[in-house]
């Protein structure tokens, strides 16, 4: 072969190339990500996401695309980004949270929804049964709003002369901010807990919560469930250190990193479960088909070196059933 004719055939091969990527791309189903949060507070999640998809056969950027949309916290964005996921006429559209499940189901009725919800679905009007959806979205129950009342026992037995607990919520998030409000008021009243509300929807209003701490001097704190809360997990466990407050909080990450307890289901797994309903939509599974599942594991995790800064006796009761006691 002369030169030049290997020359040509060499430049039509490569220009053939990116053709064929765009071409192979255009035919991978597209799923729709829509999350409250930022990408920077959701990254270890999901890679639970990704392994449920990979462990059906589906990994991002090869066998599957994942077109993202996040609310950076602000929940009144979430329609909008739901509308923009139906215009892209997304084969999923896989919710994370009340708000985003919500906001996904309004907005259609036909591209299906795995979403992962932190209270009752069929509550939240977003199915008819658990174990016949009947509509376009199927996902998971996090649990973790059934497990406010057990949350503030574990506290109260961490911190037996707690009197006065503050509970922080997020205005923003309404529905869950009520129902936490809501599951809360009858347990404190059994356990003789005077509570104490603020609500907190930007950083600048968790520092102003923990100004009010200062000045008040509650004996501990319960951070409601709420994703915007759990995004700012280490500037809620460092201004608990910071003032010596025993903090409870949902999800385990917040034990990790220095809260001193954690009482609920596992989120990264939860995230994985998403992700294989998911990857059953994509081969041709109907939500109607699917029930919604059910968090199963519930994990108690104290951080026992917090628990010693703060002047705290883990007792053996907790020690005993917790699933994980950090040194």
């Amino acid at each position: 072969m002369r030169r030049r004719e290997f020359i040509t055939l060499l430049g039509g091969a490569a220009a053939a190339w990116p053709l064929a990527a765009r071409a192979q791309q255009a035919t991978m189903p597209v799923i729709g990500f829509l999350n409250p949060t930022s990408p920077d507070a959701s990254a270890d999640r999901l890679r639970g996401l990704r392994q449920g998809l990979k462990d059906s056969g589906y990994v991002e950027g090869e066998s599957v695309t994942i077109v993202y949309r996040w609310a950076e916290d602000q929940f009144d964005r979430l329609p909008e980004l739901a509308t923009e996921l139906v215009r892209r006429q997304v084969a999923v559209i896989a919710a994370i949270g009340n708000a985003a499940s919500r906001a996904a189901t309004a907005a259609t009725t036909t591209i299906p929804i795995v979403f992962l919800a932190t209270e009752d679905p069929v509550k939240l009007g977003l199915v008819a049964s658990l174990a016949r959806p009947s509509g376009n979205a199927t996902g998971m129950n996090f649990y973790s709003g059934e497990l406010t009342a057990k949350r503030l026992e574990f506290l109260r037995e961490l911190v037996p002369a707690a009197t006065r607990v503050a509970v922080l919520v997020n205005p923003a998030n309404a529905a869950t901010t009520e129902t936490t409000l809501r599951d809360v008021a009858a347990p404190a009243r059994a356990m003789g807990l005077q509570i104490q509300v603020l609500h907190a929807s930007t950083s600048r209003e968790i520092n102003a919560a923990f100004a009010t701490f200062v000045r008040e001097r509650p004996d501990a704190l319960f951070v409601g469930l709420d994703p915007f809360l759990n995004s700012r997990r280490a500037q809620l466990v460092n201004l608990a250190s910071r003032h010596a407050l025993p903090a409870t909080f949902s999800n385990r990450d917040n034990a990790e990193i220095g809260g001193l307890m954690s009482y609920g289901a596992n989120i990264a797994d939860a995230y994985r479960q998403v992700g294989v309903y998911t990857s059953r939509l994509l081969k041709g599974a109907k939500p109607a088909d699917l029930p919604v599942l059910q968090a199963t594991k519930f994990e108690l995790v104290i951080n026992a070196e917090t628990a010693r800064m703060l002047g705290l006796t883990v007792p053996d009761k907790l020690l005993s059933i917790a699933d994980e006691v950090i040194e």
